[in-house]
């Protein structure tokens, strides 16, 4: 099953890096983020990527182009230009996708989600769309408060009862009949799609993070430091 990653956004909040590189080729480690995200679905056998790229795109492909650890993979690189939405990268590959299923990811997004049982739930269910739902996590830490206004509980970061879009999707070409190049791919073709009841959720408790700010880089290289790297089963 073929995996398409959108890897062209400018990536503005870590312009500590992006100034020189485009935010997936950012390290955790000796990799970049995208190489260790292409590491994940090999390792549940989707070894097939189609690269969406735009900013500074060119530095993503010599960098599989001058890898000798990827050539296991088979890579196709789409430039989608610069300044594209997420739908229009996604018209813009389309004649390159061959199957009626395809995986779509963020080019900085890691998980130990299983996602071929994303897969098995997006066939079950029947619909456009799959994605994958992880908990929102409190930026804060929280007060639990009893009703004598004592506080009884101090929790670190929680996980909320809310969900949010941890990305991972499975996809199917239906997709395409929703799409507008003009429009955004979560805000508009995601609101059409689930006012029609085409989108299924699946809901995953493990490991999710973002690499979205530099304490998020150093988080994640703190978490590769110490060994911890739960993305790679």
């Amino acid at each position: 099953m073929q995996v398409v990653i959108l890897c062209g956004g400018k990536g503005t909040r870590l312009s500590e890096y992006t100034e020189e590189i485009p935010k997936p080729l950012v390290a955790i480690g000796k990799k970049p983020i995208i190489h260790h995200l292409m590491e994940m679905y090999s390792s549940y056998g989707h070894t097939d990527f189609i690269l969406c790229l735009g900013y500074k795109g060119n530095k993503i492909e010599n960098y599989f182009k001058n890898n000798k650890a990827s050539k296991k993979w088979n890579i196709s690189f789409a430039q989608t230009g610069e300044n594209s939405t997420k739908a229009e990268r996604l018209i813009k590959v389309r004649k390159m996708i061959k199957g009626k299923i395809f995986l779509v990811s963020y080019g900085d997004d890691l998980s130990d989600v299983d996602i071929n049982k994303v897969v098995l739930h997006h066939e079950k269910s029947k619909k456009t769309v799959t994605l994958t739902a992880v908990p929102l996590v409190s930026p804060f830490g929280v007060i639990d408060i009893n009703k004598k206004n004592e506080a009884v509980k101090f929790r670190e970061k929680p996980k909320l009862d809310s969900w949010m879009n941890g990305g991972f999707y499975v996809m199917d070409k239906k997709i395409f009949d929703f799409l507008n190049p003009r429009q955004e791919l979560e805000k508009d073709a995601f609101e059409n799609l689930s006012a029609k009841k085409q989108i299924s959720v699946y809901r995953h408790n493990g490991f999710w993070k973002s690499m979205n700010t530099l304490k998020d880089v150093l988080e994640l290289n703190d978490m590769h430091n110490r060994g911890e790297t739960p993305w790679i089963k």
